[in-house]
């Protein structure tokens, strides 16, 4: 385990603003020549160390990284804005498509009790996520989270992950934004795209409206987080009033006697639909980035992040078993099962209603989509292993303009060009990876203390874990290899429980919360990191090929630029905080 320091500790004495200049994107020592920086090269072993080893500080993320931004984002919301926030993040068009998937080829029916499981797998996450947003809330999210506990290299590259996969979705959604808005219109998805031939294959049919959207989400979340969340909460009332109409519509033409095979792809099935529509839950992480802008963290995040994804689950499953009442499961559409589903019982008309309803709720996903890359982006240019300038907040706005602006536009271009097939291909394994990372993190922050635990407790911590890891990879493993096997599950499960029984009872935790924890801690983030590594064992080789591309390019970015930036600025950080010290106690001493 690493030890801490004071890194982050300076309040900035120049004035940066929001011109973007040269000294904005590299204002480091290790940047001011071409001697100094060759001169940083050569320290990279060094310095790679210090990095690997030093994890940031609780009092850091709260105060002195948020004075390199200038100025302070307004505290503004409230549990009600982020309990819609949460639901706009989540609640896409992911339920109009997944479903059928799920429903006709791996669950049938019994795709109500697979969004239910996979539902409570995400609230696992949710309340991992909340305990760190209530004792950390700052605009970094699992970024911030990651320093603390496992140390900047390693919140490095899971935020560099989280970001790429941010944009790669905002793009898809921008994207499916103007197919549905065809079809709304009575046209075929690509109608309103421009068919340019010379152009490779999947990057030639141009996308103006997804652009003219992202644009337009944009305008607002540089104006006011309040008056985007009034928008969101708005839509999303506006959503779940169309979600219950379908519900009520959708109900009268049920037919009990389609649930009779209720299991026809028995257990593995079901949990196979699990590890597919575990990503309709996915979003609410990001929602976690706007905790340095409520009111109350302590009772206002735990009500929002919870409920809303409480919320969400309900709504799933009602809509899951909507849909296999309506159809028999081999009839279910795989790329528009609930639209189908109404015709097929003469409610055509309900298909507009659907694709209505899947506009509204993409308007309110690439705008939670945005807020949460920015905000992340603030944080990581605090610490400057992004541009700096990225960590501007507007003082008219208080909101982060540079870092919203730029996002747009990565999001425009790739969506602009790129279509939907080969952006769902790019979608990896990062929200997964993180998941578990956030779950190994409160593990450390409960069981690890910096200078308190001793070697034998650090020991025995660390063993536990590397037995909890182990017997979660090799159930994920045993999953992708095998079909009927379960002797493999009966060990790996047994061995995993072992290990998290040996945490409860063997060590005493030796950080208690604040404020607010997460319950049944050592079960609860245990049982977090083997679900999410089991629904690992589901992708596929390309999504880990994805993964391992993406994330060896940013380890280029981070030995060559990210690792030197961050060090001069935590040596800098240093050097001001002993200053500073060293004036109080000077001051102390000559005071009358």
């Amino acid at each position: 385990m690493g030890s801490r320091n004071e890194d982050g500790g300076m309040a900035r004495k120049r004035k940066r603003g929001c011109g973007w200049k040269k000294v904005d994107f590299l204002p480091e020592e290790s940047f001011k020549n071409w001697g100094t920086y060759l001169n940083a090269l050569g320290n990279t072993k060094a310095r790679l160390k210090d990095r690997l080893l030093t994890r940031s500080l609780d009092e850091v993320e709260l105060h002195a990284l948020r004075h390199r931004s200038e100025n302070e984002m307004k505290k503004t919301l409230n549990w009600w804005d982020l309990l819609w926030f949460g639901i706009g993040a989540v609640m896409g068009s992911g339920i109009f498509v997944l479903t059928g998937q799920a429903a006709s080829q791996n669950a049938g029916p019994a795709v109500i009790l697979s969004y239910f499981i996979s539902g409570v797998s995400a609230i696992l996450s949710v309340l991992c996520y909340t305990e760190f947003a209530v004792e950390l809330p700052v605009a970094g999210g699992s970024f911030s989270y990651l320093r603390v506990e496992l140390g900047d290299f390693v919140a490095y590259i899971a935020a560099g992950n989280i970001l790429f996969e941010y944009i790669v979705a905002g793009a898809g959604v921008a994207r499916s934004w103007t197919s549905y808005f065809a079809t709304l219109c009575n046209h075929r998805p690509n109608d309103f795209r421009f068919y340019v031939s010379s152009f490779a294959q999947n990057y030639n049919r141009l996308d103006p409206i997804a652009v003219v959207v992202s644009i337009l989400i944009c305008v607002p979340a540089c104006l006011s987080t309040k008056g985007s969340s009034r928008f969101n909460w708005i839509s999303s009332i506006l959503h779940m009033v169309i979600i219950a109409f379908m519900l009520i519509a959708g109900l009268t033409k049920a037919h009990s006697a389609n649930l009779k095979d209720f299991t026809p792809f028995g257990f593995r099935g079901i949990l196979k639909a699990s590890s597919m529509l575990f990503f309709a839950y996915v979003g609410f992480d990001g929602t976690t980035t706007l905790a340095e802008e409520i009111k109350k963290p302590s009772r206002d995040i735990p009500v929002g992040l919870v409920g809303s994804m409480s919320i969400v689950m309900i709504v799933y499953c009602l809509l899951a078993g909507m849909l296999v009442l309506m159809q028999p499961y081999s009839q279910i559409d795989v790329d528009a099962p609930y639209s189908v589903a109404f015709t097929a019982v003469g409610m055509g008309w309900a298909k507009y209603i659907v694709a209505f309803g899947a506009l509204k709720g993409m308007t309110t996903v690439l705008l939670a989509n945005i807020i949460g890359q920015a905000r992340y982006f603030i944080h990581i240019g605090r610490t400057h292993m992004a541009p700096p300038f990225l960590a501007s907040i507007n003082k008219k706005t208080g909101t982060p303009v540079n870092a919203t602006i730029v996002m747009t536009i990565a999001n425009s271009i790739i969506a602009f060009f790129t279509g939907l097939d080969v952006l769902a291909n790019l979608l990896s394994i990062s929200t997964l990876f993180i998941f578990s990372l956030v779950a190994l993190a409160l593990l450390v922050r409960r069981y690890y203390v910096s200078g308190e635990t001793s070697d034998s407790d650090r020991n025995k911590f660390i063993g536990f874990l590397v037995v909890m890891l182990g017997s979660s990879i090799g159930m994920s493993v045993y999953w992708a290899v095998t079909e009927d096997g379960w002797i493999g599950y009966v060990v790996g499960g047994g061995v995993w429980f072992l290990a998290t029984l040996g945490l409860h009872v063997g060590l005493e935790q030796g950080r208690k919360p604040k404020i607010w924890g997460a319950p049944l801690v050592p079960w609860l983030p245990s049982a977090s990191i083997a679900i999410n590594v089991f629904i690992l064992g589901s992708m596929d080789g390309a999504s880990f090929a994805r993964f391992a591309v993406w994330t060896g390019m940013l380890l280029v970015y981070y030995l060559f630029v990210g690792l030197h930036a961050s060090y001069d600025a935590a040596k800098e950080a240093e050097k001001e905080a002993q200053v500073s010290q060293a004036t109080a106690i000077e001051a102390g001493i000559t005071a009358p």
